[in-house]
């Protein structure tokens, strides 16, 4: 069975030492659990947001009655670095870049943009390496993870399965929607990395050429 382990967005630009982007409350901690769940897959796959230094971002809400829009994850800046204690991004299996065309807009990592029309190519790598089970965590949670769930249950004949403790995200009951959201669209959902050995086994499957995703 090939597993495959997704870091999504693990980035400084959502963390408190960039607090003047879009820090997460305890964004730090997660580095363990995305290691953990990487020790348990074949491969490991980075997500990176990745924008220029003109770009104009979308508003997110942030919390209830708050809304933030501010430039985050600029190429080569502090903020596009990742968490201290990943792997450098050279020593990954797959490298996707969300973010980079400045008048595209995207929420997930499957597709750059909103109408999923243009593929990233990670659903035609996912195929290839015929892949039985997908094992993510980032941030944040109640956005690019909660989308990029939702699409890899959309397209695609494999198991999710969200690691929540390598998940932070900006606000509680939008991360318990989220939560909820993903376990309707077909994810599993962990508490920590611990719990994946504890899965049942997902037989091996194939992939016809007639599922292929094309790239628009």
């Amino acid at each position: 069975m090939n597993t495959i382990s997704i870091d999504l967005q693990p980035q400084r630009t959502y963390s408190e030492l960039c607090p003047l982007e879009l820090p997460i409350p305890d964004a730090l901690n997660i580095v363990d659990e995305l290691n953990r769940q990487a020790n348990l897959a074949h491969y490991r796959v980075l997500v990176k947001d990745s924008h220029g230094p003109g770009h104009h971002p979308l508003p997110l809400q942030t919390q209830p009655n708050q809304t933030i829009n501010r430039p985050h994850a600029i190429i080569d800046s502090e903020g596009f670095t990742l968490l201290p204690g990943l792997p450098d991004t050279k020593n990954y299996d797959f490298l996707v870049h969300i973010g980079i065309e400045p008048d595209i807009y995207c929420c997930g990592a499957c597709f750059y943009d909103m109408a999923e029309n243009i593929s990233t190519g990670l659903i035609e790598w996912l195929q290839a390496k015929k892949t039985n089970r997908i094992v993510i965590g980032g941030l944040p949670l109640e956005y690019t993870v909660q989308c990029t769930v939702r699409q890899l249950c959309w397209h695609g004949d494999w198991e999710v399965v969200v690691n929540l403790g390598a998940c932070r995200g900006f606000d509680n009951v939008a991360c318990e929607q989220a939560i909820r959201t993903m376990r309707e669209a077909g994810a599993t959902i962990v508490s920590c990395a611990a719990e994946i050995a504890n899965l049942p086994t997902t037989p091996n499957r194939s992939y016809p050429a007639e599922t292929a995703i094309l790239i628009a």
